[in-house]
């Protein structure tokens, strides 16, 4: 293909996608691969100006080809941004207005919108369309944005500028209810929501927007954003050091955020200095998109494994090409389950979008059927182990397989590399292929052989030396204090999450023997212990190679008895503490102050319960407390504010907690 045809061809894909995308809120590709596709005609139009196409959507606002309802003209046009990817990008536009202050804040990844009130009242809701012409879309968006306000007390023409973003928890609220019309991602949810022709049925299926503002003005004149509106985080800087630690501070915490964002918006802070600095067709001057490493890329799909997991799941794990997506090159996804396999039509060979956020594991969240040459091999999940060769059972909702084999391999080496975990026995010198190798050999069969390794044992294997031998027995010998919570946790008992365990504890349970006696009737009288859980508990501890096994930890000192920091809570011991009998939300990343070392929030949660706090998982109208530590997300501390809930930093935290003697 000649330059003159590559330069059409991508021009018309482009277009497609605008269409699909701002006209029908469908987006097939991800906004990585979008870029590249932009990118590289810009790059070749540069070099050939002579075979731009007359219709060319570059310098252009990204809008679709015609607007389908009634329009309204902006005040002022709403305007793309022109993106930088690297810091040098963003320090020559710092540099450009030297002198100046900036403002940095998410830029968040929906659709954006420009709502006007006239005289105080709600007057219409519009789109970004061409830029220069929006589509209203006021009539929706009363019924899909439920919390934007119908009234300000602002007199005169206000218009205030925002996104509309479709929360990831919605999103995935949707699909888990709709698994057979899933929306592809948030973006697509957001904009799709406002093409409905039936508002009322989104609401109905629970598919809503939340608007987050950026800014407003009074005829033109920049003001404080009017009450009832939800602020976009924002920082104001007054250099590119500043700028670029802004960026980073965001990018920092977006994988605790319920929505999405894919950069930092950088803007002169002054309206004046903004309005000064012009713009050209399709971009403003005074501002810049700075886009963080993408986090759904396009790959091939390679192929499929079923290992089988701990308890004797056995989910579809996925080879795909290497693909660089969150910050990370990935090569192994999951495919969820069977029926979501086979409802997205998931082939050996597809194109498909992986998905990572933050440490979630990265996912095939589509594939691309358009793209397929009939080579692609359907996927059929097995029907005997991998492992043992057993009949596997199919269960749940989606379809899931399980090997019921108490003697299967696979299972085995999977208990002991859990009880070898952090969360469990924390044996932090015993790697997995370690356990693989000894499993293999026939040296550990379950948990209580590795109380019976040996350094000269070790010394045998090939690869390993004294120092490693000494290391992995020394820290084998460390992990018999594992305690009773953290022994339910390593038993791995189907159904009882690490949250079962601790509410055990602070039940009363004081040893394994106790918990194993219990019947579903003393477990369900527990919080939040249901009757599925406590029948699952009864019948894990019923087994007599369970049994057995306490037995012989016992026998090799393994400590399974309640630890004092596990234990019920004396709420006399937390004397007046401002944490007592407080509902506290905890967030962020916390630092331990007596090592200096990250402290899991788990680990904050067992200490603000020794006193004698309630920890609770979501800020409402109840909580007394937001317990923050660093990094925390604008989306919470200003739920907390709007709320009247008390934002206590870490620091703070600490000294509460000295006071109650509980560090």
């Amino acid at each position: 293909m000649d330059v003159e045809e590559r330069i059409a061809e991508l021009a018309a894909e482009v277009k497609r996608l605008n269409d699909l995308y701002y006209g029908a809120g469908d987006s097939p590709l991800p906004d990585a691969d979008y870029d590249a596709l932009k990118d590289e005609l810009a790059a070749l139009v540069a070099e050939h100006p002579e075979l731009e196409p007359a219709d060319s959507p570059l310098g252009r606002v990204n809008a679709p080809a015609e607007l389908a309802g009634p329009t309204v003209r902006h005040a002022r046009p709403m305007l793309s941004l022109a993106k930088a990817t690297g810091e040098e990008q963003i320090r020559a536009f710092c540099e450009r207005f030297g002198g100046q202050v900036f403002r940095v804040s998410e830029k968040l990844d929906g659709l954006s919108l420009s709502v006007v009130y006239t005289g105080g009242r709600l007057d219409y809701v519009a789109t970004r369309g061409t830029g220069a012409v929006g589509e209203l879309v006021t009539a929706k968006v009363r019924h899909v944005i439920p919390g934007l306000p119908p009234e300000i007390e602002e007199p005169g023409r206000v218009e205030v500028r925002g996104e509309a973003v479709m929360l990831r928890s919605v999103w995935a609220a949707y699909n888990e209810a709709h698994p057979d019309k899933t929306l592809t991602n948030p973006r697509s949810g957001a904009a799709g929501t406002l093409v409905l022709k039936d508002p009322e049925a989104a609401v109905q299926a629970k598919r809503v927007l939340r608007f987050y503002a950026f800014g407003a003005d009074r005829d033109g004149a920049a003001i404080g954003l009017p009450a009832g509106f939800e602020p976009v985080a924002q920082y104001v800087c007054a250099d590119a050091a500043a700028v670029m630690e802004a960026i980073h501070a965001i990018g920092g915490r977006r994988d605790g955020l319920d929505y999405d964002i894919d950069g930092a918006v950088v803007r002169l802070h002054e309206p004046s200095a903004f309005d000064a600095a012009g713009f050209n067709s399709a971009e403003p001057r005074g501002a810049i998109a700075f886009k963080y490493p993408p986090e759904e890329k396009l790959t091939t799909l390679l192929s499929v494994e079923w290992p089988v997991g701990k308890i004797g799941r056995v989910p579809p794990r996925a080879k795909v090409a290497p693909v660089f997506v969150g910050g990370v090159t990935v090569e192994n996804v999951t495919l969820h389950n069977p029926r979501l396999i086979r409802e997205r039509d998931l082939r050996i060979g597809d194109t498909v979008a992986v998905v990572r956020r933050g440490d979630v594991i990265p996912f095939a969240g589509r594939s691309l059927p358009e793209r397929r040459d009939g080579s692609e091999v359907e996927i059929v999940p097995p029907a005997h182990c991998p492992s043992c060769g057993s009949e596997l059972e199919v269960r749940g909702a989606g379809e899931e397989r399980w090997c019921v084999n108490l003697q299967c391999p696979a299972q085995a080496m999977r208990r002991l590399m859990h009880w070898a975990s952090r969360q469990a026995a924390d044996m932090e010198g015993v790697g997995d292929t370690w356990i693989e190798k000894l499993a293999e050999e026939g040296v550990l069969t379950r948990r209580s052989d590795f109380y019976d390794l040996t350094a000269g044992q070790l010394l045998d294997y090939e690869r390993m030396g004294e120092v490693s031998a000494r290391n992995m027995v020394d820290s084998i010998a460390a992990s018999k204090d594992v305690g009773l919570r953290r022994a339910l946790i390593g038993l791995a008992i189907p159904m009882a999450s690490e949250g079962t365990a601790k509410r055990l504890c602070l039940a009363g349970y004081e040893r394994i023997e106790d918990v194993a006696a219990a019947t579903v009737e003393d477990l369900v009288a527990i919080r939040d212990i249901g009757p599925a859980v406590a029948e699952s508990v009864v019948a894990f501890f019923a087994r007599p190679e369970v049994l057995a096994e306490i037995a012989a930890l016992r026998e090799r000192g393994v400590n399974l008895d309640v630890l004092p920091e596990d234990r019920p809570v004396d709420a006399a011991a937390a004397g007046d503490s401002p944490l007592k009998g407080r509902a506290v939300v905890i967030t962020g990343a916390f630092t331990d102050p007596r090592s200096g070392a990250k402290i899991s929030r788990p680990d904050v949660t067992r200490l603000v319960e020794q006193a004698a706090a309630k920890a609770v998982s979501s800020v409402s109208a109840g909580t007394d407390y937001l317990l923050a530590g660093d990094n925390v997300g604008a989306a919470k501390t200003g739920k907390a504010e709007k709320l009247g809930v008390t934002i206590v930093p870490q620091d703070e935290l600490w000294r509460w907690l000295a006071e109650a003697g509980v560090i």
